[in-house]
């Protein structure tokens, strides 16, 4: 019995990783090293992967940011009553729950041209959705749980005693954060920054909707891949689905690699 379950295990990752794996490398070099670089090098894969390098290095930079600020507010925050840390807790979660289409979805609803407040914004100038800030806003919300999720146990896990000693002792809060509270929370932020940047080259169902696939205005790497694929092109979408799942391939080797080098601290 023993055995036929490994057998089972080594059957699914076989056929959910890597199989497809495969069918993809084999699609990107189907016309050779060639047409891998030429499927990299056009004027469209070069603007789509630039713009996700920008909507990655902005989320990541906010989900960091308000991530921090939401564990500690969670956990530390006793202004807050148990029924409304509970919603709260309840709302970061949100994401996990709902799927990324319907999350743009709401964003469309109500950023969206049509809304009021698109409305105003769209009447200053500042367009949010089928432009860069509602590409944004959509990532953050898919990724916005990961960086909670990794700071909120460690917070919990240590508690607030040392903090509230470097307070009694006359430390400010920012002093107190960075002294006593960053050295312990900065492993888990390190996993949190990995695992927002890998999710964050992923995205595709929030993405699609709030953008509108712009070719060489909204588009990103991943919706590219989708239209490529659409067009029947199997070479440029394996090219550039290739380069997305190196790039969180090596995000995840390199967690493991600051797990390990946490461990031996």
């Amino acid at each position: 019995m023993r055995r036929l379950w490994i057998g089972l295990t080594y059957l699914v990752f076989f056929l959910l990783i890597a199989a497809p794996l495969g069918k993809m490398i084999t699609g990107a070099f189907s016309k050779g090293l060639s047409g891998f670089w030429e499927a990299l090098t056009r004027p469209e894969a070069l603007h789509a992967l630039m713009m996700t390098a920008l909507v990655v290095i902005t989320v990541t930079v906010l989900n960091t940011l308000f991530g921090i600020m939401t564990a500690l507010y969670l956990v530390r925050a006793e202004w807050m009553g148990p029924r409304l840390k509970s919603l709260l807790n309840s709302i970061v979660d949100l994401p996990y729950a709902v799927s990324p289409v319907i999350g743009g979805l709401m964003i469309v609803l109500l950023l969206g041209p049509d809304s009021a407040l698109g409305a105003v914004f769209e009447h200053i100038g500042f367009n949010i959705v089928y432009a860069f800030p509602g590409m944004v806003i959509a990532t953050l919300f898919v990724t916005f749980p990961l960086m909670v999720r990794e700071v909120m146990p460690v917070l919990q896990e240590i508690g607030g005693q040392q903090e509230e000693a470097a307070s009694t002792l006359g430390a400010y809060g920012w002093t107190t954060f960075w002294k006593v509270t960053w050295p312990s929370i900065q492993w888990a932020v390190i996993y949190g920054v990995i695992l927002t940047v890998a999710r964050s080259l992923g995205e595709f169902g929030a993405v699609l909707v709030v953008s509108g696939n712009i070719m060489n205005k909204t588009q990103t790497a991943t919706t590219l891949v989708y239209q490529d694929v659409e067009n029947f092109n199997v070479t440029a979408a394996g090219g550039v689905a290739l380069v997305l799942a190196a790039f969180s391939v090596g995000l995840l080797l390199l967690m493991e690699w600051s797990k390990k080098r946490k461990e031996v601290r």
